[in-house]
């Protein structure tokens, strides 16, 4: 190869020398060459082109170093008879270490490189441009230098400019005596001159070439700032900046120096350095922005957008953040346990709404702060009834947004360094100051109140002490306990920041914050400090179970006490533990769960013979277990994300204590500590956390392939539960997971590990798909059965024994001989481990149900019988209401007339409740006949719900709020899935028996009608956008001033004497329950349409001319439409979470577009179809990145939302492209379709970039085709660049011409 490459450039300057000869010009002495290239080619592999620039090179460094010689260099490059860039990477190293030498040839070679650098090329074969790949590469030593083990065409060129920007710059300091930043293998190996610093006679000899080497370093500044102007040459150093930012960083670094030499005097004052580093700063903040003037602008008012119209038009950014507080109410809903923390999620939505929002930390903080204040407002202190109350909404505010805010700071300080660190803190800092002008919501709620003026009085102590000179200016004194002052909600967010780090004690002294007042009384000391002194804990234990612990240290002297104490003290510990400081203490909240589940994990694993561990423990496990069932204590649980971890807790413990027998054949009473009440407890709470009892409708699909509802189940908690252990393992996200537990309860856990358990389990799921099966081979369950039957049934004669198989009456009867091993007594309960009770209990049920249908067994009888099961193994109830919920889906069962003799009547307060259920609907914008079917003056209801309500009414639910989570669900999913009207019958024979609970079994029966009315569901739906954007009167806006977040989720609920739900809280309660998610989707869509037509109305120049003086601008119309898709997307997500977005994305949407018709998309004239496209676009966006988060999530996120997000996406975009490609044909018209494209796309670029790295190239590039096509090439580019690494060489190939994209430059 050495010889045939010396033997061409023989030929070569043969034929040019010849040419010259006759005096020929340049570009003909270059064809000449040409001509001799092409003839060594045709013999061998070589390209034409590749092979001639090295033949020329070679001769012209420094051989044939003359001025023709550079002239016919020139000449082929111009003419392209050699690849401009090829010959450029040949020159490079060979000329620029040899600049001192030949300060000519580096002239000329700056004036070749900043000639065609960044020049267009002609179109090449793939083979062409992959030989052209390899020669830049084996010129320039790329790979090796940018740590890449393979170049392809795009990559080699970015390098390949990136390598020439920073060649130059490296020379320009190196000239002007400043040393190389760097030694890594980033550095330029070119840029060194040979014998630079040296004394050789060039240095001492002609001026005329040293003058010449000062002018050249000017020159390379002219070349490189020429070079990064370019239009091309930024697309390509943003491909490195977006690729490979560590390479551009290095690049920033040595232009930090440049600007050093400036300063230093050691270059002169020069405009070009401060537009080199313009040019390089605009490859960083150069974004496509949605040019909204440009699509909608056409048509509209070019009126300016000044406050006053803000004002009047509403157009104002705080609406945009109506999805924090939809999101904090929709977690208050206890019904509904969280498969993932409210920290992880508040944290991606965060995230998401200050991208969206364009906003700055401090306006986000701000949001979320104010969104967490009024969620406390609107406690409803005066309801009462087994729902999370204020310290639920208290731990929104003071635990989870603390806890988020954290997490985002922790990831901003990752990002940045030095001085920009304390840069998001300061943001953070004035989002808290700020707050001092939402005086209303600071005003604390009574329950609070002491809280706050504690809060407040640890900052007015340590003014005190610091006034005083005292040293320790946290510590408490005589003194300070006269010293009192006067607190609010600002006081416990504040503390709630400094317990976690996020501020320090400075904010003591910001003006205003400390009110002192008078103390009347000195105020006591806290028991907590007495129990760290050293005071026995059973004298400080009622203390202590009220007063939440304030510090770390102190829960960790408890846990001592939970550990290494006396029996007595272990079970304190553990009262104390689940007390106030697990629902009220705020400011360690996360530290307390922990404690609690470490204390609980304790007793794990299970180990074989380890009963009498158990036994002995068990008190304190009763105190566990029951300290964590209280609805409010299960609802924080799940808001910290732990439903899972404790569902695996709870198994074992079922398991082991499901096993045991009891120890005595008395009632099991919840108090006190037994086999049965534990069993009953760990059980129950267990059930509670995966939704056992939802009938099979829950699993029903729609037409579209979408569950009707998504519940937490048993192998979901596992699975959820075995993945997230299997992430905590990781390093990196170990250490930034809240919640630590031992490394041995890391190790998965299935339900295969508990036999009794996942026997139950699938005897369940069986009872629920069918009906009982009438052969059963295990006798010794029929037998259980007839015993629990003998007993439950002793009042029944003897001629109406009941069996629970009549088919087979010598083998079933109660008078029949047990099998071995079941006992004789049949006056006892049978002393049987729970789980063969439990085995036992559907036989049982189907045998009293149908005995009760056929009127031999009277319902007194019946609900007596199951009461006396529930009281003899409560966690009986389990299988009752599973067995109930399941028979009424089946619809087979007659009603039963609820007379007052046989059932309670709800005659006295039905009227009653229907009007207040009527009213409270209509109230909220919904105006329906909740008795859609006429009905006979005797209410009834079916048996199942008749015998399960009627039982309900006999259990002390305000007793045993764990009872009622299983049986009061119970009873609202069967009304739900019967087709008889039920639930304001089920509320008022509740209501009768718990009056208390009136307003809260109101608010419950006023969710019922949303279950199987599509006209219910529109209502709410369209009231919702009224109260938060306002009315529309003839297709247009009306704006009023009583209109947002207030309006939409209400105020407080204890304002008014009456009970008053606003419509966004009623959707929010209700829209779990929608019967059609396909429907809701499609109507929320409709309203945004509508609003989107009414938008153009306002903003249309088209109006009469003494009418357009009050027409919208078009700043404040766009921002409104960001409103209407952020309330849009926010109630689909809560609506039907990832499986609608899915589907909205990938079937409602596109055929919404493809649908022709009289009122299809684009048939209300042009700019309302451009609004229309808008709207949707926006609609899209928000839905998605609400969901799936704007970039990169945590790993726990990750694994449940964002893994749906590329495939979802990419479909989208691929539809798209064939309708551009013209493979699909639209309904709607062409205007609605390219607004709505230009604008998702655009969305795409400017806000989640993310997403279109994780896209196919082959849909980037059709899209970007089709984008050409509408002459949007800029937007075309900007897609392409976003694509990652695989889409670097068609955004080159579009630039240098592969493509045959036209771009501006």
């Amino acid at each position: 190869m050495a010889a045939d490459a010396a033997e061409l450039e023989r030929r070569v300057m043969a034929a040019v020398k010849a040419s010259a000869a006759r005096g020929d010009p340049p570009l003909l002495q270059a064809a000449e060459a040409a001509r001799c290239a092409r003839e060594a080619a045709a013999s061998g592999s070589a390209s034409c082109g590749l092979a001639l620039a090295e033949a020329l090179v070679a001769n012209l460094c420094f051989a044939h170093n003359t001025g023709s010689m550079w002239k016919l260099l020139d000449q082929a490059m111009s003419s392209r008879l050699v690849h401009p860039l090829h010959t450029l990477a040949l020159l490079t190293p060979r000329v620029v270490p040899n600049r001192r030498q030949q300060p000519e040839a580096y002239r000329l070679y700056l004036e070749l490189l900043g000639r065609y650098a960044v020049a267009p090329v002609y179109p090449e074969r793939m083979e062409r441009k992959s030989m052209l790949a390899k020669s830049i590469d084996d010129a320039m030593q790329l790979a090796n230098r940018y740590g890449c083990q393979h170049l392809d065409f795009g990559h080699a060129v970015i390098l390949f400019v990136l390598s020439l920007v920073e060649m130059l710059i490296d020379c320009i300091l190196d000239d002007c005596g400043l040393l190389n930043i760097s030694t890594h293998e980033h550095g330029n190996i070119y840029t060194k001159s040979m014998d630079f610093g040296g004394k050789g006679p060039h240095d001492r000899g002609d001026e005329h070439r040293e003058h010449l080497r000062r002018k050249n370093i000017l020159m390379s500044i002219e070349v490189v700032e020429k070079a990064t102007a370019n239009k091309i040459a930024q697309v390509f150093l943003r491909l490195v900046y977006l690729n490979t930012p560590e390479n551009f960083n290095y690049l920033l670094r040595k232009l930090q120096l440049i600007g050093a030499l400036e300063s230093k005097n050691v270059l002169p004052a020069y405009n070009l350095l401060d537009s080199l580093t313009m040019n390089i700063q605009n490859v960083i903040s150069t974004r496509y922005q949605l040019d909204r003037s440009r699509l909608l602008g056409v048509l509209l008012s070019t009126q300016p957008c000044s406050s006053s119209v803000f004002s009047i038009f509403g157009a104002g950014k705080g609406s945009c953040w109506v999805p924090f507080d939809m999101f904090m109410e929709n977690a208050m809903d206890g019904r509904h346990l969280h498969a993932i923390s409210s920290v992880e999620f508040l944290t991606e939505l965060s995230k998401t709404l200050q991208v969206l929002n364009r906003a700055t930390w401090q306006e986000t903080f701000q949001a979320l702060w104010i969104s967490g204040l009024r969620l406390v407002q609107r406690g409803p202190e005066a309801l009462e009834g087994p729902f999370p109350h204020l310290y639920s909404r208290l731990c929104m505010l003071l635990a989870i947004i603390p806890l988020s805010v954290a997490t985002i700071v922790k990831e901003e300080v990752d990002k940045l360094d030095g001085g920009m660190v304390s840069a998001i803190k300061e943001e953070l800092v004035s989002s808290l100051q700020i707050l001092v002008q939402f005086s209303g919501l600071l005003s604390p709620p009574p329950a609070t109140v002491h809280f706050a003026n504690i809060a407040a009085r640890k900052a007015a102590i340590v003014l005190s002490n610091l006034k005083s000179g005292n040293e320790n200016l946290y510590g408490y004194s005589k003194d300070s306990s006269a010293i009192k002052a006067v607190g609010n909600m600002l006081h416990l967010i504040v503390e709630a920041c400094i317990a976690r780090n996020l501020i320090d004690t400075s904010a003591y002294f910001w003006p205003g914050y400390v009110v002192p007042l008078e103390a009347s009384s000195q105020a006591q000391g806290s028991p907590w400090s007495s129990l760290t002194e050293g005071s026995p804990l059973m004298e400080l234990k009622d203390a202590l179970m009220v007063t939440p612990a304030s510090s770390v240290a102190e829960l960790e002297k408890l846990y001592s006490f939970a550990v290494s104490g006396s029996e007595e003290e272990k079970l304190a510990a553990s009262k104390v533990l689940c007390g106030a400081s697990l629902l009220r203490g705020w400011n360690i909240q996360e530290h307390v769960v922990q404690i609690v589940l470490k204390l609980l994990s304790s007793f794990l694993p299970l180990d074989s013979g380890s009963d009498g561990r158990y036994v002995q423990h068990m008190p304190m496990l009763h105190a566990l277990i029951s300290g964590i069932s209280s609805v409010d204590a299960v609802h924080i649980l799940s808001m910290y994300g732990l439903v899972p971890e404790v569902a695996a807790m709870l198994m074992p413990l079922c398991e082991i204590f499901g096993s045991l027998p009891p120890s005595d054949h008395r009632s099991c009473n919840f108090e006190k500590a037994s086999v049965y009440s534990v069993f009953s407890s760990a059980f129950l709470s267990l059930l509670r956390l995966w939704k056992f009892h939802r009938p099979p409708i829950e699993n029903a699909l729609s037409r579209h392939g979408v569950f009707v509802r998504s519940e937490l189940s048993l192998d979901f908690l596992l699975l959820l539960r075995n993945s997230r252990s299997a992430l905590k393992n990781l390093s990196n996200v170990s250490k930034s997971s809240i919640f630590q537990l031992d490394p041995s309860l890391q190790k998965p856990v299935y339900i295969d590990s508990f036999p009794k358990l996942r026997a139950w389990y699938f005897q369940n799921q069986a009872c629920i798909a069918s009906t009982l099966s009438t052969v059963y081979n295990r006798p010794n369950v029929l037998h259980v059965a007839n015993n629990i039957l003998k007993i439950i049934c002793h009042k029944v004669p003897k001629d109406g024994v009941l069996s629970v198989n009549p088919q087979s009456t010598s083998n079933s009867s109660v008078g029949s001989s047990p099998p071995p091993g079941v006992p004789e007594d049949m006056c006892q309960w049978p002393t049987l481990p729970a789980w063969d009770v439990l085995e036992a209990i559907p036989f049982v049920l189907e045998a009293v149900l149908t005995a009760c249908a056929h009127g031999r067994l009277s319902s007194r009888d019946l609900i007596t019988g199951l009461r006396d099961l529930a009281d003899f193994l409560p966690a009986s109830l389990a299988a009752i209401v599973s067995y109930f919920s399941a028979e009424i889906t089946r619809g087979i069962w007659k009603p039963v007339m609820l007379n007052g003799t046989d059932w309670p009547s709800p005659a006295a307060t039905l009227p009653v409740v229907e009007s207040e259920i009527n009213e409270v609907l209509a109230l909220a914008g919904v105006n329906i006949n909740i008795s859609s079917r006429p009905r006979s003056v005797m209410p009834m209801l079916p048996l199942p719900i008749a015998a399960l309500i009627s039982l309900s009414i006999t259990v002390k639910m305000e007793e045993f709020s764990h009872l009622h989570g299983i049986i009061g669900q119970g009873i609202e999913i069967c009304a739900t899935s019967s087709s008889w009207p039920s639930m304001q019958i089920i509320g008022a024979l509740w209501s009768q028996k718990v009056r208390r609970w009136h307003d809260f079994i109101i608010l419950a029966c006023s969710q019922s009608p949303f279950t199987r009315d599509n006209t219910a569901v529109s209502q709410l739906i369209r009231s919702c956008f009224t109260s938060f954007l306002g009315p529309l009167v003839d297709g247009r806006s009306c704006y009023v001033a009583n209109r947002g977040v207030a309006d939409l989720l209400g105020k407080t609920l204890d304002e008014r004497a009456r009970l008053v739900v606003a419509p966004g809280f009623l959707y929010m309660r209700s829209c779990r329950l929608f019967p059609d998610n396909n429907f809701v989707c499609e109507e929320i869509l409709k309203v945004v349409i509508e609003r989107a037509r009414a938008l153009a109305n306002d903003c249309s120049s088209e109006r009469p001319g003494h009418l357009r003086s009050d027409c919208m601008p078009l700043s404040a119309a766009s921002s409104l439409v960001e409103q209407i898709s952020s309330l849009a997307a926010t109630m689909l997500c809560h609506a039907g979470g990832l499986n609608l977005i899915r589907l909205l994305y990938e079937h409602i949407l596109p055929t919404l577009l493809l649908s022709a018709g009289e009122d299809k998309l684009g048939s209300a004239g042009h700019v309302c179809s451009l609004f229309e496209g808008y709207a949707l676009a926006y609609v899209l966006l928000w839905s998605g990145a609400s969901i799936w988060g704007v970039g990169e999530t945590s790993p726990a996120y990750a694994s449940i939302y964002t893994s749906k997000r590329q495939r979802i996406v990419d479909r989208h975009l691929e539809f798209m492209a064939k309708v551009m490609e013209g493979n699909i044909v639209l309904g709607c018209g062409e205007t609605t379709w390219r607004s709505y494209v230009l604008c998702f796309v655009g969305l795409l670029v400017d806000f989640v970039p993310a997403w279109i790295l994780e896209v196919k190239l082959e849909t980037l590039q059709k899209l970007a085709s089709g984008l050409r096509k509408w002459h949007k090439g800029d937007l075309a580019l900007s897609l392409l660049e976003r694509g990652g690494n695989k889409a670097v060489t068609s955004v080159v190939e579009s630039l240098l011409g592969y493509a045959g994209a036209q771009f501006s430059v």
